[in-house]
């Protein structure tokens, strides 16, 4: 903390210029917490052998299709009614895992999570790049850790934050580079071509990654018109080409699955809900991030990180799409801690040139924003005796009331949740449980009753009794609603009754694919895990 003002001799100039360090110590306590909690979630997850969060299962089975030399784009109207909405290339990542230790969800997992530290490592080089101040550089990377969502979604099988990873280390790249050819006076294109390609990893991990290409060919454009029309050519073209060979490896499937699967319904009231918590979640990251890239745009040039930050925002609209979530906010999150980060360090960097009076001021304010900033993302697990006592010395309860999820059976009353979430009710961020994992184990036996796979909503069960994985009800729910699906042959299936067993959790199959079940299958057992209730259904006789 060499930045810190040299205390002068009078007693109390002294405890004043030390109250910085202090501060800027208990903030690092605070956000080296979250790290801590969020390690404690991720190591639990890992060691858990079922789906977490609906959907998880069907990227593992994208995983051993790749593992095995198949696509996962592949035609929904016949048995076994799969396949996959999501670009190749996380999960092209993980196959050599599958290949060591067969199909595993941490593999995934742990990916994932690893992705999440690298964002947070690029994220604090950014910072530290250019203001030189390990302390602030280390509380913008963590902050990005704590945040509630990417807590909640960072070490799930889900191609998401390894998308955010590529896009932040791209931009943070990309802004290295251009700071460089600044200084050298001439262009470095090997550097550039490695932020195009960057670019290219994280579209084609998620497509949600176009708005941070929009961002660096915007930011081109704004410093080298020309070189930025010479670089976006090739880029579309290269984008382009990749996105025909797959199409035409998988008989136009991968077009059906990834572009029309995806047209889902707008909804106006998810989108303002989630933007609302977003900024409630991180107010002080937005609001920072935004005054800089404003000042910016009237007293300097707009960096990449401000461009990116204003693209990222507007794209979070995406958020509420049908499907959509929280998670879509990780991009704008991830731009907000490194323009927080620089806008701190620019304050701190005039404080010093103003005597240390203000440098002492500068410096005892910015750990005080960032604990503001820990106050309002409070998230933990209170299921140990220790993290509860935590949660108490922090005036917060050590459990929570919340009713399982119960879209297939009666309401039950709440029951109490050991984990804390300024976010609100989440079924996300608690740590599964032993109870969890013998009632996975419980319902994934019901499946070996029968001879077939089970028709079920979460794949983890039939991995686990080592049968086919049948449907991916969300994109079959896609693709009903945007007409590109016949589900003749599954209702026909459904209705001669040829699968013993159905576990639903949340009905997200289409319509007529959930009459016929109710007409052709009736529940016998009700098992909960992880908060929801799980319908076990047979042939009615």
């Amino acid at each position: 903390m060499s930045d810190v003002p040299m205390p002068p001799k009078r007693g109390w100039e002294t405890a004043v210029a030390n109250l910085p360090r202090l501060l800027i110590t208990l903030a690092l306590i605070a956000f080296i917490g979250y790290l801590v909690v969020y390690t404690i979630y991720a190591v639990a997850l890992f060691q858990f052998p079922f789906d977490y969060d609906q959907g998880e299962g069907f990227e593992l089975m994208d995983t051993v299709l790749f593992s095995q030399g198949e696509w996962p784009y592949r035609d929904n109207d016949h048995y076994p009614f799969y396949s996959s909405n999501y670009p190749p290339l996380f999960h092209v990542i993980i196959v050599p895992l599958v290949w060591m230790f067969g199909p595993k969800y941490w593999t995934g997992r742990l990916v994932s999570w690893l992705g999440t530290l690298i964002t947070a490592a690029a994220i604090g080089y950014g910072v530290q790049r250019e203001g030189k101040r390990w302390w602030l550089s280390l509380l913008a990377g963590l902050s990005f850790l704590a945040s509630n969502y990417v807590y909640h979604v960072g070490p799930l099988f889900r191609q998401h934050m390894f998308m955010v990873m590529f896009e932040t280390v791209a931009v943070v790249y990309l802004a290295a580079t251009i700071d460089r050819e600044e200084r050298d006076g001439r262009f470095h294109p090997k550097r550039l071509l490695v932020v195009m390609l960057l670019l290219l990893a994280a579209g084609y991990t998620k497509q949600l990654a176009y708005a941070t290409v929009a961002a660096v060919f915007i930011f081109l454009f704004l410093r080298t018109p020309k070189r930025a029309a010479l670089w976006a050519v090739p880029f579309a073209a290269v984008t382009g080409l990749i996105f025909l060979w797959i199409n035409h490896a998988t008989d136009g499937w991968w077009l059906v699955n990834t572009v029309t699967a995806n047209l889902n319904p707008f909804i106006r009231e998810q989108a303002i809900g989630l933007f609302r918590q977003w900024f409630t979640l991180h107010t002080v990251l937005t609001v920072v991030a935004l005054l800089y890239a404003v000042y910016q745009l009237y007293f300097e040039r707009l960096s990449a990180y401000s461009v990116w930050f204003v693209l990222a925002v507007l794209n979070s609209v995406t958020a509420g799409k049908w499907g959509a979530g929280e998670s879509y906010f990780a991009t704008a999150i991830a731009a907000s801690c490194v323009l927080t980060g620089l806008a701190f360090s620019r304050v701190l960097t005039w404080g010093e040139q103003k005597g240390w009076r203000w440098q002492t001021a500068v410096a005892t304010v910015i750990p005080l924003l960032f604990l503001l900033q820990a106050g309002k993302m409070i998230h933990m697990p209170t299921h140990t005796p220790a993290l509860a006592a935590i949660a108490r010395t922090l005036g917060q309860p050590d459990e929570v009331y919340i009713a399982p999820q119960t879209s297939c059976s009666a309401p039950r009353d709440p029951q109490p949740v050991y984990y804390i979430d300024s976010a609100g009710v989440s079924l996300l961020g608690r740590p599964p449980s032993e109870a969890d994992t013998t009632a996975g184990i419980a319902i994934s036996e019901q499946i070996l009753q029968g001879e077939t796979a089970a028709f079920s909503e979460d794949a983890g069960f039939n991995f686990y009794v080592g049968r086919d994985i049948v449907t991916n009800p969300t994109q079959l729910l896609n693709l009903y609603q945007n007409s590109a699906v016949d589900l003749s042959d599954m209702l026909h299936m459904l209705d001669q009754q040829e699968f013993d067993t159905l576990i639903l959790r949340a009905q997200f199959y289409p319509p007529p694919v959930l009459d016929v079940i109710g007409q052709r299958y009736t529940t016998t057992d009700l098992i909960e895990m992880n908060g929801f209730v799980y319908c076990i259904m047979r042939p009615r006789s």
